[in-house]
């Protein structure tokens, strides 16, 4: 994979990363005082978000097609979830 930090120590700052979007996502809905149901939706939008993104990675490199995977990518999916990866992944390609 061209675009994964390799190592353990970028494992675990990609980690670091999609936790604190998971954060600041919970903050901004207590913030704002969504539902703890609209919570979810928008956590696991961002765990298909995350999936997405590794998967992109890992069977894209046959076409081409790679989204490196750094702290601000994988925050920028923490908090938006799959329109992040599609966001990623159109600064990429153009």
């Amino acid at each position: 994979m061209t675009g994964a930090i390799p190592g353990e120590r970028g494992n675990m700052s990609v980690i670091i990363a999609l936790l604190l979007g998971f954060g600041i996502l919970w903050l901004a809905c207590k913030v704002l005082k969504i539902s703890l149901k609209i919570f979810w939706k928008l956590f696991v939008n961002a765990l298909i978000g995350a999936a997405i993104l590794l998967i992109i990675n890992f069977f894209g490199t046959v076409i081409g097609i790679s989204i490196s995977i750094s702290f601000l990518s994988a925050l920028i999916v923490g908090i938006l979830g799959v329109p992040g990866v599609i966001i990623l992944l159109l600064l990429q390609l153009f």
